[in-house]
């Protein structure tokens, strides 16, 4: 079926998927409230994060330059004044520099620069205040600005082998306050995000229930409850499902009544020839006719049994193992090798008549062509697929899609007993579309046909 279905595809031309449209089909959620949710976070969160890189980039990095500049400013003044004042003025320097500078400072005579301190890739303090430190000094330094979360330690090489050591404050050079703005656009970002989730299940809601009573009303269930709402565009489609609802049951009864008089009528004309052929005794030539009467009465009972079932039965609860033990019991009476499987939950609903009529109609006719039957039934969480093969002289391929019209009999082997009805498949597909699904043939592996009847779980 998927090999057809990619023929017609290209029969009709339409170009294939490209990779980006198969990955995108394969890892995008199938649910529509799903998807609406990625529709509104996708945006938000591209959103979100242009806005960080730039503040980040722009504003932060440049905060973070000029404070680092006017930080190294002050260390360039220090410098000086060590550099232009005795000796003796060197405590004056450090205690002004202390309380108007912020800078704890400290002079070493002899001695070297550490080892480089090993900063992380992305540290934006370290990198700003060296490219400062180097522009403004011109002198040899070491600084490390991750030892410690509070204070950044600078030391710089002055002349005479002197080390100049500085401490200074983390916030003195960098805007540590910044990460504040990031918590509140996420904190903003998140209750909005909140907001629109509740305003888009409300809108969701709608559509989904029309999509579940569009989908019970195609198993035939009953959905009296069903009463549009929501967005004007959801409401007419609502309204539309409910004319279409409305048309096709008033169809269906229409289809029913009529069809329910024309029987009743012909099986009133049955009657009186029977009647007649009775009063006429056991004539030898007559016994064709009897054998004629008495089958178009058991196809005008059988498709008048069909019809009432269809209009009134509701959908209930059905143990596919009852069904399967009525089958083995019918098979034993035909003389028939018959073997069942029953994989999945044992309990489906369905309409329970109708549905035991599918089965039934479906394994008479693998009944009264083959010797052996297997009849395999399988409920998964979707699908309740019912199988039946026979060895059975089978149907041509040509012809799978005939058999289902009413009244249609095959030429083959497979009609040479002329003694059903010609309803019985039409009867079970029309069975299987009133529950959502649909019957199909195709060859057996047991070298007759094969016959699937799917309908939804």
């Amino acid at each position: 079926m998927i090999e057809s279905v990619r023929q017609t595809k290209t029969e009709r031309g339409e170009k294939p998927r490209s990779p980006l449209a198969r990955w995108l089909r394969r890892h995008l959620p199938m649910g529509l409230y799903a998807r609406s949710l990625l529709i509104v976070i996708i945006p938000m969160v591209l959103l979100q994060s242009i806005v960080a890189f730039v503040f980040m980039e722009r504003h932060w990095q440049l905060v973070t330059q000029r404070l680092s500049a006017a930080v190294t400013s002050d260390i360039a003044a220090v410098i000086d004044l060590i550099n232009t004042m005795p000796p003796a003025s060197y405590p004056d320097i450090e205690s002004i520099a202390r309380r108007q500078l912020g800078l704890f400072i400290s002079l070493e005579n002899g001695g070297e620069l550490p080892m480089p301190v090993r900063q992380p890739y992305f540290d934006i303090l370290n990198r700003i205040l060296s490219d400062e430190i180097r522009q403004e000094t011109k002198l040899p330094f070491w600084l490390d600005t991750s030892t410690s979360e509070d204070d950044v330690y600078v030391r710089i090489k002055l002349d005479g082998a002197r080390i100049l050591r500085v401490t200074m404050r983390r916030n003195a050079a960098y805007a540590s306050n910044t990460h504040i703005f990031i918590v509140w656009m996420v904190g903003a970002s998140l209750v909005l995000l909140l907001i629109a989730i509740l305003f888009l299940r409300g809108q969701i809601r709608p559509i989904l229930h029309l999509a579940r009573a569009a989908e019970s009303f195609g198993k035939g269930q009953k959905i009296d409850d069903f009463s549009p709402r929501g967005a004007e565009e959801v409401r007419r489609a609502g309204l539309a499902f409910i004319q279409m609802r409305e048309r096709i049951e008033r169809q269906i009864e229409q289809r029913t009544t009529m069809l329910t008089g024309v029987s009743h009528d012909l099986r009133t004309i049955l009657t009186r020839f029977k009647l007649q052929l009775a009063i006429a005794g056991d004539n030898p030539d007559l016994q064709p006719l009897n054998q004629d009467v008495e089958d178009m009465q058991s196809m005008l009972e059988g498709y008048l049994a069909f019809v009432r079932g269809e209009a009134e039965e509701d959908v209930g609860t059905l143990k596919l193992t009852d069904v399967m033990t009525r089958l083995s019991a019918e098979a034993e009476l035909h003389g028939k090798t018959l073997t069942t499987v029953v994989e999945g939950d044992d309990e489906v609903r369905v309409r329970p008549n109708a549905f035991t009529r599918l089965i039934l109609n479906l394994a008479s006719n693998a009944y009264r062509y083959a010797d052996t039957i297997h009849i395999e039934a399988r409920h998964g969480q979707r699908w309740l697929s019912i199988t039946i093969d026979d060895n059975g002289p089978g149907i041509p391929e040509r012809s799978r899609e005939d058999v289902f019209k009413p009244f249609f009999r095959l030429d083959e082997a497979r009609n040479l007993d002329s003694s059903g009805t010609g309803l019985g498949l039409a009867i079970a597909r029309d069975i299987a579309r009133s529950h959502g699904g649909n019957v199909t043939l195709s060859d057996s592996p047991l070298g007759g046909l094969r016959a699937i009847a799917r309908v939804p779980a």
